[in-house]
């Protein structure tokens, strides 16, 4: 049954690989994205944020088009539809931008129409559309996820954040694609390599799962992906080497970049050294980037009321200052 009412989700970004956990190992993270979804005559998008600049505002939409897959999957027609939307992610930055509109369109068209499908299989639509769940999995599910692709199906595990984990992220101004960060990698690895990133990716997952927040340092490091990009990121490769020396307890390329992302203690006295170190490695490059403090979002995609009436950004005006 559709809601005559319409649908708001709350949609967290994410951070992927978190150093050797390559398209598998993905975090939930604390800034959102927002998407109201109605039926309606005529179809209206309405865009807001300095983050959707350049975005679709007809069918050509991600988030219209995702939409469909759904009404598709589940047998309903429904062409025309209302949709807000509002995004405090940073795009083509390495937070699971798409992956977050991705999942929120799934997730609001399917409770559009009475959430006739089940998560495990937004889950693999998700994944079948970007190709790899880590992004995916983390904003839908929220938390720690660790995932498995065959091409059809999805599996995955969730795991709770570490109470004492804190994110460091530093965001270049520049923006770089994750077809771009693919193309510099190698299409064959040595069996000597393959085997270091399957170790640490293991001892990652275990370390995470028991709160072993004493490994990370040593599990985040990686030998797959990030030796590849770091000439498409200024600063990239002394920052991996030498954030820990400065308070982190681990440091990788959030995704495919450019954002660099750091794991500490949240009773960390050199969170000032911390930041300071990592913006001023990226200024002495010449790149202008901002910092911001997160937390793991526990919480995935959510359903947080029906479409309102009144302007949708007086709505989520509160959540986002929030």
């Amino acid at each position: 049954m559709i809601n005559p009412e319409g649908v708001c989700v709350r949609i967290p970004a994410s951070t992927a690989n978190l150093g050797p956990g390559f398209d598998t190992v993905g975090m939930a993270l604390s800034i959102y994205s927002w998407i109201g979804m109605k039926e309606s005559d005529e179809t209206a998008i309405r865009l807001y944020g300095s983050e959707m600049e350049g975005i679709p505002t007809d069918k050509k939409n991600l988030v219209y088009q995702v939409a469909q897959m759904v009404f598709r999957e589940a047998g309903v027609h429904l062409p025309e539809l209302e949709i807000s939307m509002y995004s405090d992610i940073p795009l083509t930055r390495g937070l699971g931008s798409s992956a977050s509109a991705i999942v929120g369109a799934l997730y609001a068209a399917n409770a559009l129409i009475g959430s006739p499908l089940s998560e495990a299989r937004l889950f693999d639509m998700a994944t079948a559309i970007e190709d790899h769940p880590d992004n995916v999995g983390a904003s839908l599910f929220g938390g720690l996820i660790t995932a498995i692709w065959d091409g059809e199906h999805a599996d995955y595990v969730r795991m709770e954040p570490h109470e004492d984990l804190e994110v460091l992220v530093v965001i270049p101004e520049f923006q770089l694609s994750t077809s771009e960060a693919r193309k510099v990698l190698p299409e064959k690895i040595s069996r000597k390599d393959a085997v270091y990133n399957i170790s640490r990716s293991s001892l990652l997952v275990a370390a995470l799962a028991q709160g072993r927040l004493d490994l990370i340092s040593r599990a985040m490091s990686d030998r797959l992906h990030q030796p590849y990009r770091v000439g498409l990121v200024p600063g990239m490769e002394e920052i991996l080497e030498c954030a820990v020396e400065h308070g982190a307890l681990g440091i990788a390329l959030s995704g495919a970049g450019p954002t660099l992302l750091a794991l500490v203690h949240r009773h960390s006295s050199n969170k000032k050294e911390l930041e300071d170190y990592l913006l001023n490695t990226m200024k002495a490059e010449g790149i202008r980037a901002s910092a911001r403090w997160l937390i793991p979002s526990g919480e995935g995609a959510h359903l947080i009321g029906t479409m309102p009436s009144g302007p949708f950004l007086e709505m989520i005006e509160g959540k986002v200052k929030a």
